[in-house]
């Protein structure tokens, strides 16, 4: 938009193209020209916005889970039980079928590994063995399986076992 209202005010800038596109929508014509390439541009970035919160989910489920692997012991394990239900909870609401080919579960499991161990680290745990893979499926994490059946999954690829 030549005024530069986008760069400077983007909540008057969205208020002013909603106005115009309910005008135009309705069959009124307009002497203003909505912003289309900003519009289109914010439109595309509704949906990757819902798709980066999910992974972030994904990612901080993944990560506690790992620390109650890692340090079952500690006495964060059920706070981190309480938000690895959160934060699945939270990544199933959001989560859209069409989400279901963008999410990268390895590069996911891949950055939670990286924060357990240095929880571990933080922690004085020596490192000891966690999966490098990811022994998980998309919908064993916005599904219902339980939080102890995770981690014994996370116990059995470990340990070399199923996954």
């Amino acid at each position: 938009m030549p005024d530069g209202l986008y760069e400077h005010d983007a909540l008057a800038w969205a208020d002013r193209q909603a106005a115009l596109l309910r005008r135009v929508a309705s069959g009124e014509g307009v002497n203003e020209a909505v912003d289309w390439p900003n519009v289109i541009e914010e439109v595309q970035d509704v949906g990757l916005s819902e798709l980066r919160a999910c992974q972030s989910l994904l990612e901080q489920a993944l990560t506690h889970l790992l620390k109650l692997h890692a340090m079952p012991g500690s006495g964060s394990a059920k706070h981190w039980r309480d938000e690895v239900r959160a934060f699945r909870h939270d990544a199933g609401r959001r989560f859209t079928p069409s989400m279901r080919q963008r999410i990268g579960l390895e590069d996911l499991y891949g950055k939670a590994l990286e924060r357990a161990r240095g929880a571990m680290e933080d922690n004085g745990v020596a490192p000891g063995p966690l999966p490098e893979a990811c022994p998980f499926a998309l919908d064993d994490l916005i599904g219902r399986v339980d939080v102890a059946a995770l981690v014994a999954r996370l116990d059995d690829a470990a340990a070399g076992g199923p996954a």
